[in-house]
């Protein structure tokens, strides 16, 4: 019974920190290391993806592109999920649009 006595305030009630301080102190870390993980990985991540999806978007006939196989052609046809793509005079392929990594000026 003594040790009740020396561990609560001379209201009766525990002495200590206040639990609803001490909860949001201990979450703050937690809500730091998202914050910065979505700052430096997540929203460069979405803006990249955006520019990818409008330039896909916006391919048209006679653009001049290059695959994510490294080959380089122009255009002739567009589709909605297939380019075709003259690469000399003599040698036409059919590639899917995801292929295409970057639009050459």
């Amino acid at each position: 019974m003594l040790s009740l006595a020396y561990g609560a305030a001379p209201g009766g009630t525990p002495t200590g920190g206040g639990a609803a301080g001490g909860g949001l102190m201990a979450l703050m870390p937690i809500i730091l290391i998202f914050a910065v993980l979505f700052f430096l990985l997540i929203l460069p991540q979405r803006r990249e993806q955006k520019k990818r999806v409008n330039m896909l978007t916006s391919l048209n006939k006679g653009d001049k592109i290059v695959t994510s196989g490294g080959l380089h052609g122009v255009i002739t046809k567009v589709e909605k999920d297939i380019i075709t793509l003259r690469v000399n005079d003599k040698t036409v392929l059919t590639v899917d649009k995801t292929a295409i990594t970057r639009v050459k000026s």
